[in-house]
């Protein structure tokens, strides 16, 4: 296939009238739509106004897809514990798959190509076989809770972790790799000693397995960790083991000179979500800082009930917006950085290879973005219009590994049935939820 248009292959490099050809799952090619018609005469073309790398949700919560709205105006820990954590605990394994399709269905047809996505503590399996259906590039994991959970979600040690084993068994590696799993704590509050490190033990003994928990996003939590413990969020986990180039932390908001130190030494890859963090007003994370101590920040939209939207163009344009305001600096996060952030970054935190470009011999993540619309007209830089002014309903055409997973112009989902996963989720009943 042949996709051409104006070609961002990644955040620096734009081909006005260039192409894309992809066959099998890789990318064979990319340049000038011309020579490169000659050469590839007999692959299918279609034209977009934008063709771009797919994007990285690199900290979302599928399974919360059912709850969207459920909390809102709420401070974190309150919605954690009084709304969101009911919420999970009462969904069985059909509500569980639904919700994961759900999420899945947003992403798909917004122009996410690669999520690394946080589950539940119970019926993970659903959702990571939703993963697998739908064709989406996965990093995901069950929820560990050892301790200060709800009635439902909190699990024997030895337990959680032996549930967690089966499933890297079941879907680490699956449909050629494009499903990977992450050993996936709640976070230090609800996890014990022993069940963090047994997050390190459990990662360590599997090629390829990441651990993916979030981290300081809230002064609450931090304080509920440091009265516990006797250290800050980030020290805390880098004692018991939980940092590295095969962690991905979400959020870092409040986080002091030692702990962004350890982040960086360790290589530890740090997700940004903005949207979620002005929301809930946990505050601004700093990214700049990372960013300049060489810390690979990536983006997420974190979950439905708490943006509530698994639009990516949301959070480019929002993390761009919020570091301006924040360090008083037009220049800050420019549209390059941001675009960065929400592809190859992401794709680097997920431990992907060859993905999060458009490059020759890359994976085929790739989406079509249109741009016949008023508030495309004109686009003088289509990086920044990527990331201030496009909408994840821009997407017409999504395709991950070479497989269309969404076509707008053929009947929309591929992999997906749209129409009852809608139908279906609009009559569910969600916990703790008043009808």
């Amino acid at each position: 296939m042949l996709l051409a248009g104006t070609v961002v292959a990644d955040a620096e490099t734009v081909i006005e009238n260039g192409a894309v050809v992809v066959d099998g799952d890789r990318i064979v090619a990319v340049g000038d739509e011309a020579g490169l018609r000659e050469r590839y005469p007999d692959h299918a073309r279609r034209e977009f106004g934008i063709v771009a790398p797919g994007t990285v949700g690199a900290h979302v919560h599928s399974v919360q897809s059912l709850g969207r709205g459920i909390a809102d105006d709420a401070a974190l820990l309150d919605w954690l514990n009084d709304h969101v954590l009911p919420m999970e605990a009462g969904l069985g394994a059909d509500g569980m798959r639904l919700a994961a399709e759900l999420g899945y269905l947003e992403c798909i047809e917004s122009g996410v190509t690669t999520v690394i996505d946080h589950l539940s503590v119970h019926h993970a399996d659903q959702a990571l076989a939703a993963a697998v259906d739908s064709g989406i590039r996965a990093r995901a994991g069950k929820v560990l809770m050892d301790t200060n959970a709800p009635d439902g979600l909190s699990q024997e040690t030895e337990r959680a972790l032996a549930e967690s084993e089966a499933l890297i068994w079941n879907y680490h590696g699956a449909d050629d790799g494009r499903i990977r799993y992450a050993v996936t704590p709640r976070f230090a509050v609800t996890c014990t000693d022993e069940c963090l490190r047994g997050c390190r033990d459990l990662a360590d003994a599997y090629d390829g397995v990441r651990i993916h928990t979030h981290a300081s996003e809230n002064t609450d939590e931090i304080g509920v960790v440091e009265e516990r413990t006797g250290k800050r969020n980030v020290a805390y986990l880098d004692e018991v083991g939980l940092t590295g180039e095969d962690v991905i932390l979400a959020h870092c908001v409040h986080t002091d000179e030692t702990e962004r130190e350890i982040i960086a030494e360790t290589g530890t890859h740090v997700t940004h979500c903005p949207s979620s963090n002005m929301k809930l007003a946990s505050g601004i994370a700093p990214v700049e800082d990372y960013l300049a101590r060489g810390v690979t920040v990536a983006l997420g939209n974190d979950g439905p009930p708490c943006n509530n939207t698994l639009d990516p163009f949301t959070e480019l344009k929002q993390a761009s917006l919020l570091a301006k305001v924040d360090a008083r600096d037009p220049t800050a996060v420019d549209a390059a950085t941001a675009f960065r952030m929400a592809t190859r970054n992401g794709a680097e935190a997920a431990g992907f290879e060859a993905v999060g470009a458009l490059r020759e011999e890359w994976k085929a993540d790739v989406i079509g973005i249109d741009t016949d619309l008023t508030r495309a007209t004109p686009i003088h830089d289509p990086v920044g219009h990527l990331v201030f002014a496009a909408h994840g309903d821009d997407v017409a055409f999504t395709m991950v590994d070479g497989a269309v997973l969404y076509d707008e112009a053929d009947g929309g989902h591929r992999t997906l049935d749209a129409e009852r996963i809608r139908r279906e989720a609009n009559a569910f009943d969600v916990p703790g939820v008043d009808a």
